[in-house]
């Protein structure tokens, strides 16, 4: 597999044999909401993992990815996969115009500026008449496939998601180890000099988040399906710190990372609901052990263990 190392390659193929067997052991609906997460979380990390730029409101093209798909396929009845397609060119829009007020700075000032637009698009959906309020927009309908093919079945709609999640990994991936991605390592790691040697840092820092946003809107458009609705949890605050730790967990910087945070951490709100408030204690707990023990994620610590590269 071309850009792949041999320890990547492996572990790529034991998450596609785990993401073929997973639906015949364990509930296709919980798989599929980590496999939304999951790219969700790989969305994130292209952009602060490998450009060092910290958003604090990647869950407002999550979320808006999230109600156009969800409002397109309840009201113009397009199929399944356009639907998610108006949900990731909703994200890539607004990470147009967002980006390209918030790289103008850098630092914490980058991360306050997407916070509040982040904040503005939240208070927006609570006001718009299309997204339902506080009740959302519910009862959205699986549309067929093309038009042809019905989702109605879970196992159904799984293939999809997890072709969906493979198609956006593969493409971080490809984005990241291409001349593209070894520039954004450059700004990454020292912007002026890179800005030295001739290359135009902004340019590529608005397109690295226009991409990263694009498929957070793609992950949101998909979980609108999965679920059947889209409310305000999507576009919140609290969604963005569920990414942030998901991708602290796994590991920054890795192209594992995220999956990793994302299966752990969905699966403890899954296995740990009945615990109540104390699913939320049990998160601070394991951010502050991963903070500690863990300071590169599950996945860089791995990685640094066994002397790969993943």
């Amino acid at each position: 597999m071309s850009g792949f190392t041999r320890a990547q390659a492996v572990a790529f193929l034991v998450m596609v044999a785990l993401i073929a067997v997973a639906p015949f052991l364990l509930y296709p609906v919980f798989l599929m909401k980590v496999l939304c997460f999951a790219l969700f979380a790989c969305a994130f990390n292209l952009l602060v993992g490998y450009v060092g730029l910290l958003s604090f409101g990647h869950a407002a093209y999550f979320g808006m990815g999230s109600y156009i798909a969800a409002w397109t396929a309840k009201n113009w009845g397009v199929s399944a996969e356009l639907a998610i397609l108006f949900g990731g060119l909703t994200g890539a829009a607004l990470g147009t115009v967002f980006g390209w007020l918030a790289i103008r700075r850098s630092g914490i000032y980058f991360s306050m500026i997407t916070l509040a637009l982040a904040q503005m698009v939240y208070f927006f959906c609570l006001q718009a008449p299309f997204t339902g309020g506080e009740d959302g927009i519910q009862q959205v309908p699986r549309a067929p496939l093309f038009g042809l093919i019905p989702l109605q079945n879970d196992m159904a709609l799984y293939w999809l998601v997890a072709v969906i999640f493979l198609i956006g990994f593969l493409l971080i991936h490809r984005i990241v180890h291409s001349p593209f991605g070894q520039v954004m390592k450059a700004i990454r790691e020292n912007e002026p000099r890179a800005t030295s040697l001739g290359y135009r840092t902004d340019d590529y820092k608005w397109l690295a988040f226009v991409l990263s946003t694009f498929l957070a809107g793609i992950a949101g458009g998909t979980k609108a399906l999965v679920f059947g609705i889209a409310t305000l949890t999507d576009v919140h605050w609290s969604m963005h710190g569920e990414v942030v730790l998901m991708s602290l967990v796994g590991g920054l910087g890795t192209v594992f990372g995220p999956v990793m945070g994302a299966l752990i951490l969905t699966g403890m709100e899954n296995y740990l609901a009945q615990f109540g408030s104390w699913v939320t204690v049990t998160q601070g707990v394991i951010f502050v052990v991963c903070v500690i023990a863990f300071r590169r994620g599950v996945i860089g610590e791995l990685a640094a263990a066994l002397r790969l590269k993943l």
